[in-house]
């Protein structure tokens, strides 16, 4: 199982690019694919995760330990419906990368990356997973 997270700013609007990362994903590797977000309502996460359901590519989701637990989460339920704490989004960063195999980031600008991405991507380098920017 090869497990790709895709991760990157809420404010990426290139659906199109996601979308065809995805497809080409499930097109080299089928049902060993297994697409990994942190479940943002905006952005990156929010397409990965449509494009993973659309395709019909196994999906996972670490959203932060403030919001619900839902189907895709890979954490147990107890775990979510915390009280607001902004910790949470770092968290939730380390988790994904941990559980992944690779780290794909797609951000509006590659010379300007959000404080969360830059994070997500630094822990991944700590760690020596392989990632990758698309701007």
């Amino acid at each position: 199982m090869a497990k790709i997270a895709i991760i990157g700013s809420r404010g990426y609007t290139n659906k199109r690019k996601i979308k065809e990362f995805v497809f080409k994903l499930k097109e080299e590797l089928g049902d060993e694919l297994e697409i990994v977000s942190g479940g943002a309502k905006q952005g990156s996460d929010k397409y990965a995760k449509q494009y993973s359901l659309e395709f019909d590519v196994r999906y996972s989701e670490f959203p932060a330990y403030h919001e619900p637990h839902n189907i895709h989460c890979v954490k147990e339920s107890f775990r979510y419906g915390k009280p607001y704490n902004v910790g949470h989004y770092h968290r939730r960063n380390k988790d994904l990368i941990e559980y992944s195999d690779k780290v794909v980031a797609f951000v509006t600008d590659s010379n300007r990356i959000t404080n969360g991405t830059l994070s997500a991507l630094r822990y991944a380098e700590k760690i020596n997973k392989k990632s990758i920017i698309f701007d």
